[in-house]
């Protein structure tokens, strides 16, 4: 059975400074690109742990689209939704030495996503529909987040959504997000603290993950430990590995695709070719 995720499929620009940033002046740093996206993270780790996956968004043909797809497809994730000319969005990590990141966000045409796009063929084969908050939190994306919800439990999946951003849910507005949520019924919910305190705990019956970083994790309640890490080198994109985990082996593989994935640059697993 296929892992369908929906939301976002960016280009990261990943800076990881070697001293602290300051006007005027310059910092240095090392400088990768990556793949990213909410959505596009959790598909590739889905397929690195041994699932199958397959991505749904808009995304652009330009440049930066191009190579975030094939570098997508590389890692074996199916790509389904709307192309458009142009417009793929970038997203600029800014890393420092401590593995703590500052996200720069251009989301591009993937917020432009219509309900009347989803398409019922993307959901063949789907066990799981994982939605990507980002998604809900804009519009059209968030209808037509809301009918692939539809669309998917009704070819028989269940739906897990990722809160993705407190910060973004207090623009959206907290209380009007939490409705949403009930409406929406998912199967599975995965927060940080700061996004679980910001829509007031748990929803319903959904089974509520707490992703705590090195402080481990809650699962429905039961608190686990975090798996040692090592050195930690980028932060950017635990949460999704650590999704992927669980979607794909429950709690223990979370735990370790998490640990796993803060010891080397960027949100998803290396290339074959990087290896």
């Amino acid at each position: 059975m296929t892992i369908c995720c929906l939301g976002d499929l960016v280009l990261d620009v990943i800076v990881r400074l070697d001293q602290p940033l300051a006007t005027n002046a310059d910092a240095t740093s090392r400088i990768v690109l990556r793949p990213g996206g909410q959505a596009a993270n959790v598909a590739a780790w889905i397929c690195e742990l041994g699932g199958s996956a397959r991505f749904i968004g808009k995304r652009g043909a330009d440049d930066v689209g191009l190579l975030a797809a094939s570098r997508l497809a590389e890692l074996g994730v199916e790509l389904v939704g709307p192309v458009e000319p142009a417009g793929n969005g970038v997203i600029i990590a800014l890393v420092d030495p401590s593995g703590e990141r500052t996200m720069c966000s251009d989301r591009g045409v993937a917020t432009d996503l219509r309900p009347e796009e989803i398409d019922v063929a993307w959901f063949d084969g789907c066990s799981y529909l994982h939605v990507s908050g980002y998604a809900l939190l804009r519009e059209p994306s968030g209808s037509a987040a809301c009918a692939a919800v539809r669309v998917a439990r009704s070819a028989g999946a269940r739906i897990s959504v990722d809160l993705s951003s407190w910060s973004a849910i207090r623009d959206f507005g907290a209380e009007a997000f939490r409705e949403l949520l009930e409406e929406l019924t998912p199967d599975v919910v995965f927060a940080n603290d700061d996004e679980d305190r910001i829509v007031g705990g748990p929803i319903g019956a959904s089974y509520w993950i707490v992703k705590g970083g090195a402080a481990g994790a809650s699962f429905n309640g039961e608190l686990r430990a975090a798996v040692p890490a090592g050195t930690v080198v980028d932060s950017t994109g635990a949460g999704d590995a650590f999704a992927a985990g669980w979607l794909v082996g429950g709690s223990d593989l979370a735990l370790a695709a998490g640990a796993r994935c803060v010891q080397s640059p960027g949100s998803m697993p290396a290339r074959p070719t990087e290896r």
